[in-house]
């Protein structure tokens, strides 16, 4: 309402909407062409501004004073920022929480906000860019990020350039590995995270970048990528580290990690290879890394030695051998083909009799 009342009055002026009601029903009735009622309305007319003139000069429009509202008796500011609406008090700033609506606000409430501890620290200044870095607890998890400075207010007189939102400056943000906590986060383990997305080198004529992700830490080399071990690799992973993971099959999903084996029992005398004990999805079983073979009745996994694991597998080699390792669909008997020739009528011979007399 500020941004109308201070910069388009007339809009909200009682005898200018009576005057627009009266056009929009003389349109309804038919008294009226709406196409020429539009025309004077956008560009004006008889020297009257129009909307787009209206528009066009709105570069001396001070977002923050128009979004800025004084909470009565107090010296507070309710502001309206890009990450919504927060108290503002000599730069001392404190968020309202989504529950409470602005305009119901009390000086009591207000006061209560700011003497709660918010939980944010701020950690120190980048020597590069010279801004605040803070720690904060946001709603996807705990993060860092730079307190960026407010453009300056135009002098009077002198209208406000107009930017594009994109090319607004963002704040960098980063969010906390999972070893880090809002308690013990330094400044320095800020600026590693604000440097991150970190350009790794180039492959085959693309970057390649270390970034940390929804789903973890991973590489990218323009619309491939690979994920990572660990969140520290982001930091350490080599060129050549990368090439190497570029050059293996991509995962689809996200796996996880292999469960060690439950024991380990010694070689196989047959095949020369180490045998352990694995849970599997229909219960323990035995293994030298290329035959499986599920335990029996009566074997137990704390107490099954390599001899009897050895027996196991032989068996199953033995069966796979003979064929009986999988049982092979049956084949589907085919329907006869149905033929498209008509059945030949049959023929009805009539006995002759032979004529005698």
């Amino acid at each position: 309402m500020n941004l109308l009342e201070q910069h388009f009055g007339n809009l909200v002026d009682y005898d200018f909407t009576a005057h627009m009601e009266d056009g929009l029903d003389e349109i309804a009735n038919g008294n009226a062409q709406r196409v020429p009622w539009l025309n004077r309305f956008y560009f004006g007319d008889n020297g009257a501004e129009g909307l787009k003139e209206l528009v066009g000069e709105s570069g001396d429009i001070d977002a923050k004073g128009i979004s800025s509202f004084p909470l009565k008796g107090t010296d507070i500011m309710i502001r309206v920022g890009r990450y919504g609406p927060y108290l503002d008090r000599d730069g001392n700033r404190v968020n309202i929480p989504e529950d409470i609506a602005p305009d119901e606000l009390t000086a009591e409430k207000a006061e209560e906000l700011f003497a709660q501890p918010s939980g944010d620290r701020e950690l120190g200044v980048d020597p590069e860019t010279g801004h605040t870095i803070v720690a904060k607890s946001g709603r996807f998890g705990p993060y860092v990020t730079e307190v960026l400075p407010e453009s300056p207010a135009p002098a009077e007189g002198e209208k406000k350039k107009r930017t594009k939102k994109a090319d607004e400056p963002k704040a960098r943000t980063g969010s906390l590995f999972k070893s880090m906590s809002l308690d013990t986060v330094t400044l320095d383990d800020a600026l590693k995270l604000l440097s991150l997305p970190r350009t790794v080198g180039e492959l085959d004529g693309e970057p390649v970048t270390a970034q940390n992700g929804r789903f973890g830490p991973y590489i990218k080399k323009g619309t491939d990528s690979r994920s990572l071990g660990a969140e520290d690799e982001l930091f350490t992973v080599t060129l050549e580290q990368a090439k190497e993971l570029f050059a293996q099959p991509k995962q689809r999903g996200r796996r996880a990690a292999a469960a060690p084996p439950l024991r380990e029992l010694g070689k196989d005398p047959a095949s020369d290879k180490p045998v352990v004990v694995k849970e599997g999805r229909f219960g323990p079983y035995v293994t030298d890394g290329e035959t499986n073979a599920s335990l029996r009745k009566g074997d137990e996994v704390e107490s099954i030695t390599i001899q009897r694991a050895a027996e196991l597998l032989a068996e199953r080699r033995e069966k796979v051998a003979a064929g009986g390792g999988k049982k092979k669909p049956a084949p589907r008997k085919r329907a006869p083909a149905k033929s498209s020739a008509k059945p030949a009528a049959k023929s009805s011979t009539k006995s002759s009799t032979k004529s005698g007399s």
